[in-house]
């Protein structure tokens, strides 16, 4: 999760929501990413897309079968739906995403009986209480920093 953390930290330089992820495979890492939705205007850029292409070049298949993902914040919709049509393994998350989380924040995709893939979920408890407060000050930050719109 450190990794994930740094990678995270790599987001906040480039003004990205500081989210990072990190695949390792056998105790080795093959992919590291952080969002990069600002910067590409992607609205795909999500650390954890861009990690599982990473990976899926490396290993030389889309099935990432034994992966295990370590993410700072709870993925959103499309990172859980990505994650399951990966194959992954395990995903382990530092902070829970009660409003866009899906797997067990807003809502679990890997909940859904008829999933052909279903992996393990680690929530909470490593580097948790660092990536909140990461988190946590980039929003409370860009919040001061906007300038409000000119009134006609």
């Amino acid at each position: 999760m450190s990794l994930a953390y740094n990678q995270a930290i790599d987001a906040w330089r480039e003004e990205e929501i500081p989210v990072g992820a990190v695949i390792a495979i056998g105790g080795e890492v093959v992919a590291a990413a952080h969002n990069r939705v600002e910067g590409g205007k992607d609205p795909t850029a999500h650390a954890e897309m861009i990690a599982l292409t990473q990976a899926a070049a490396r290993v030389g298949d889309w099935r990432l079968e034994g992966a295990t993902v370590f993410v700072t914040k709870e993925p959103c919709p499309m990172c859980s739906g990505a994650l399951l049509m990966a194959r992954v393994k395990r995903v382990c998350y530092a902070v829970s995403d009660p409003k866009m989380g899906c797997l067990g924040g807003a809502t679990n995709l890997n909940d859904l009986p008829e999933v052909n893939h279903h992996f393990e979920i680690a929530a909470g408890g490593v580097l948790e209480n660092e990536c909140r407060e990461l988190l946590q000050a980039f929003f409370r930050l860009r919040r001061t920093d906007e300038t409000p719109p000119p009134r006609a």
